[in-house]
């Protein structure tokens, strides 16, 4: 059996292959719109006695935020002196677990689609290319269900943290009665809303391409290389 390597960009026309290449991009989407935010949020303090005050709530990934400064060093806000403060809360595990998973994919389709590309005589002649990319693609469809929900709730911790009552439970000064404060521009998440949906959109195409793998694979040749017993012919009355 021949097993250099011989281009063949074939596949790519097929279904096996094609999904392949959405697959590497959707992940790409994923992680990077997750991986690299950055953003601020812009909180107003309403004194008592007429005068306002500002602070930045800066946060970008992996969002530990419980390690994000409110308040730097003890100041001065509205006539009262106020400590070091920081924001609450901590989604790192579940923002670093879909961005790896994002990673594991987007090198798991590289390296995937140059098999496809230059060794597809070699992954169609043996039975343990085609059961190995079914073993790996199913397991990559339930780690994009369980990254994508652990994101989607943590990227709500996330805004719920940085939002008006968040930031208003955290800061002690804002608990007093002459002193309102209130988040007055939001950072934009539209990219981490993105991420969440690419999650899910990853999980149901690597669902579908779980299909087109096992087609390649001996279990599936089985199924239909063995018919059924013939029916026994009946003789017709005489």
């Amino acid at each position: 059996m021949m097993t250099g390597f011989r281009l063949n960009l074939s596949p790519l026309k097929e279904p096996l292959g094609f999904v392949k290449l959405v697959e590497w991009l959707t992940a790409i989407f994923a992680f990077g719109t997750c991986g690299g935010f950055s953003g601020r949020n812009i909180v107003s303090l309403f004194c008592g006695d007429g005068r306002n005050e500002t602070l930045n709530a800066n946060f970008n990934y992996p969002f530990r935020l419980s390690d994000v400064p409110l308040i730097n060093e003890n100041t001065t806000l509205c006539n009262r002196s106020v400590a070091t403060t920081h924001m609450v809360g901590d989604s790192t595990s579940s923002a670093e677990f879909f961005v790896g998973v994002g990673i594991i994919c987007f090198l798991y389709s590289m390296a995937a689609l140059l098999v496809y590309l230059g060794y597809m005589h070699v992954y169609k002649d043996s039975d343990f290319g085609p059961i190995f990319d079914f073993a790996i693609t199913a397991i990559l469809v339930f780690l994009w269900l369980v990254c994508s929900s652990a994101w989607a709730k943590g990227l709500q911790n996330v805004k719920d943290a940085t939002d008006t009552e968040g930031i208003s439970g955290t800061l002690a000064l804002c608990k007093g009665n002459n002193v309102t404060c209130e988040v007055t521009e939001f950072a934009s998440m539209r990219a981490l809303n993105i991420s969440v949906v690419f999650g899910f959109l990853n999980m149901f195409i690597w669902a579908g391409n779980a299909w087109f793998v096992y087609k390649e694979t001996r279990w599936h040749a089985q199924k239909f290389s063995h018919p059924g017993p013939a029916r026994q012919q009946v003789p017709a009355p005489i």
